[in-house]
């Protein structure tokens, strides 16, 4: 494995993105859980979970409490092992009954669910804490300054940003200094617009956390965004996840892909992507 830093914590290069093993659609519980001793085993040491990681009309927190019972049943150091987590999103359904995310940015909710969360992860100290998405209700600084008092009141060690724009990213970081130390935003062949937002972490020495980095979750791929990829990928006899995800790596020493998966024989293959350099002729080729 090959690591990079998240603030304090010295991460696997590739992390791991939960959410797929705690909502709609998930595995039963117990492959879940070896799923993730799987990824543990193979060196990823950050793991991504949500308070709104569960099934509308379901258990909240699912997925905290997912991640909490595959550490306690692990055998390896747990010392090298950091979890994120998010406030500010919740689950419901739509007026036609599907399952639908909503977002609740007040005061009161954000530091109750960080409570909740540092309860369901078992620990008096949130490793890392993001504001999973603004509130067009909450004015964005408010939300900022709800995060820095939840860090004074010691429940997180570090704070994130999750879904936001270089605005948001400058004024989180005037208020929060050098305990913001991440901003999750969407990264893909098929989603390029976060790349400001990737630029401005490099600039401020911020982690740059890349959700959905293979191109979107139960959504249809735009191929010919992936074209470039499959075509190396081919070339060099692997999968065209992995040629992706050096992509994503390529893009500065910051960039931290997070892939999730139903299967450990998908994920396994994303996390070997650490390995793959791709040379000056490949990356002309890509976005």
């Amino acid at each position: 494995m090959k690591y990079r830093q998240i603030g304090p914590f010295r991460t696997s290069a590739i992390a791991y993105g939960s959410m797929p093993l705690s909502i709609e659609g998930r595995p039963d519980r117990e492959t879940a859980i070896n799923i993730l001793h799987d990824v543990l085993d193979a060196g990823c040491t950050h793991i991504d979970t949500a308070w709104a990681y569960y099934e509308s009309g379901g258990v909240e927190q699912y997925g905290e409490r997912l991640v909490t019972d595959a550490l306690a049943s692990w055998d390896g150091d747990h010392s090298t092992i950091s979890v994120a987590t998010k406030v500010g999103h919740f689950r419901c359904f739509n007026d036609a009954g599907q399952p639908v995310w909503d977002v609740d940015g007040s005061p009161e909710r954000l530091r109750r669910d960080a409570k909740l969360s540092a309860e369901a992860l078992r620990t008096d100290q949130i490793d890392l804490l993001y504001l999973h998405r603004p509130d067009p209700k909450v004015e964005y600084e408010g939300m900022v300054r709800t995060l820095a008092g939840i860090l004074d009141d010691g429940l997180a060690r570090t704070a994130g940003i999750s879904n936001a724009n270089p605005d948001q990213i400058r004024l989180a970081h005037s208020i929060l200094g050098d305990r913001l130390v991440a901003v999750q935003n969407q990264f893909s062949p098929g989603f390029l617009s976060s790349r400001p937002e990737l630029e401005l972490c490099g600039e401020l020495g911020l982690a740059f956390v890349a959700w959905s980095p293979l191109g979107g979750y139960r959504r249809p791929l735009d191929e010919d965004a992936f074209a470039a990829f499959q075509r190396i990928a081919d070339a060099r006899g692997i999968s065209r996840a992995q040629v992706i995800l050096a992509w994503e790596l390529s893009k500065g020493p910051h960039v931290i892909p997070i892939p999730g998966s139903h299967r450990s024989q998908t994920i396994l293959d994303s996390l070997r992507s650490v390995d793959v350099t791709l040379n000056d002729e490949e990356l002309a080729q890509l976005p």
